[in-house]
């Protein structure tokens, strides 16, 4: 996100900076869904139902969520090295306490305090961008949000760890781990150029009330509901997605994890790519294709294994609808695939909008989407125990992506109508017009004077 200065090119340090961000985020978010592999275990050891399960998986996403406006701000007042820095130690040192929690309270006050971890995405994104001018900024985003294929290095290293040492062993190299990337940070970054100027200048950095001013544009929060299900469900599914392949096609924790890291790898790595399409063709494409595929793939995966009986004329016949083992990873691939892109296009959008206040508004999207995870767990918990269908959780998530859908649609439609009045009057039917008017007189444009739809929205 763009300094209220542009950085100039290849400002030293730049590709260091973007390097050890995205592999410090990716060690944070192996810490932040930690408890996507060892709340399995203690799921069991504390006999807990459903709902509890999600709860306590989502709690670490509360914190995550909740600290990142505030820590996006602070990156802008004071640089993402010594904020991102902080966050790590205070990560490493929550999660080692972890080992010492001994009841389901005071195992979701230990999540609190590993949530923490999740709040370096909004340090990283405010840092990050301060390196890049801003039509590469889509690109370098894209890249550092890849560190999300940290959730999936948690669901592949943990549940080996887990079962050959136990799930205390996990929490402590995790621990162990992240200390190490704050030091290593700390170590080989550089202030960013927006605050080594203000720092040559003396300046003072903006004011909070000033940084918090954005937040009252409808816009904002539109841009929330979209990372709400880009972000928020992908945490949400990359950490429901073990216990659902357990529960739906009988796999064991090691084979369940396995799987959920197929699902989050691809849904980590691509959003690179997101960010290079968005940079080509815009954010606002990028949008389109994410939500229509992912209504398309919410919609499929929503319906529930169903026995149909038909009174034939020889007798009843009976056959069964369901989504087996291999349409269901595919298609959750699929899905994953293009929440990635959707990711990068989202964050696309803020410095393009807010290039002086991406702290504030990058962080209030951050903590919305977040909360998605935090909020989604917890749903798809509480729907298995009420509804008592494994599929109700796509269900949600279906509703979810398509009023996104509907809103975006809407919402560019208005923009584009309060930009150019003549699109106000009818294109299509230019008969319908007051008094059957030709379409010139009924603010019509001819076609050569049609307007260029703006990337972004």
């Amino acid at each position: 996100m763009a300094s209220q200065s542009a950085p100039a090119a290849n400002p030293p340090g730049q590709s260091t900076a973007l390097v050890m961000s995205t592999v410090a985020f990716t060690v944070c978010f192996a810490v932040w869904t930690i408890f996507s592999i060892i709340g399995i275990q203690i799921k069991k050891d504390l006999g807990l139902n459903e709902t509890q399960f999600g709860l306590l998986i989502g709690t670490p996403i509360l914190t995550g969520s909740l600290s990142r406006l505030l820590l996006g701000i602070w990156t802008d007042q004071y640089g993402g090295r010594l904020v991102y820095t902080t966050v790590m130690v205070a990560a490493a040192i929550a999660t080692w306490l972890l080992t010492s929690a001994y009841s389901y309270e005071t195992f979701l006050l230990a999540a609190l305090g590993v949530g923490i971890a999740g709040g370096s995405f909004a340090v990283g994104v405010a840092y990050v961008s301060k390196w890049y001018p801003k039509q590469k900024q889509g690109t370098a985003l894209g890249i550092f949000g890849m560190g999300n294929v940290g959730a999936a290095v948690t669901k592949f290293v943990a549940p080996f760890v887990m079962v050959a040492f136990g799930w205390e062993m996990v929490a402590k190299i995790w621990a162990v781990a992240i200390l190490v990337m704050a030091i290593a940070f700390l170590l080989f970054t550089k202030d960013d150029p927006a605050l080594a100027e203000r720092k040559r200048t003396g300046a003072k950095p903006e004011p909070l009330l000033a940084q918090l001013a954005p937040l009252k544009n409808l816009q904002v929060w539109r841009f929330s509901l979209y990372y709400f299900f880009v972000f928020g469900a992908f945490v949400a599914l990359a950490l429901w997605l073990p216990r659902y392949y357990m529960g739906v096609y009988g796999l064991d924790v090691k084979s369940a994890g396995m799987l959920g890291a197929a699902y989050s790898i691809p849904a980590s790595l691509f959003r690179a790519y997101g960010g290079v399409l968005s940079d080509k063709y815009g954010a606002r494409r990028v949008m389109y294709w994410t939500f229509i595929v992912s209504v398309i793939c919410t919609f499929l995966l929503s319906y529930p294994a169903t026995d149909y009986t038909v009174h034939g004329i020889k007798g009843p016949i009976t056959f069964t609808i369901a989504i087996g083992f291999i349409p269901f990873t595919v298609i959750a691939f699929v899905l994953g695939f293009f929440m990635s892109l959707g990711k990068a296009a989202v964050y696309k959008h803020i410095p393009v909008y807010y290039p002086n206040h991406v702290g504030a508004v990058g962080g209030v999207v951050g903590l919305i989407g977040g909360l998605g995870g935090f909020v989604l767990p917890i749903a798809f918990g509480a729907l298995n125990d009420i509804v008592g269908v494994w599929t109700s959780c796509f269900m949600l998530l279906f509703a979810l992506v398509a009023t996104a859908l509907t809103w975006m649609h809407f919402a560019i439609i208005r923009m584009e109508r309060r930009k150019h009045p003549a699109l106000r009057g009818p294109q299509d039917l230019p008969e319908l017009a007051e008094g059957g008017a030709p379409a010139k007189l009924a603010g019509v444009p001819p076609p050569a004077a049609a307007s260029v739809r703006p990337k972004e929205a």
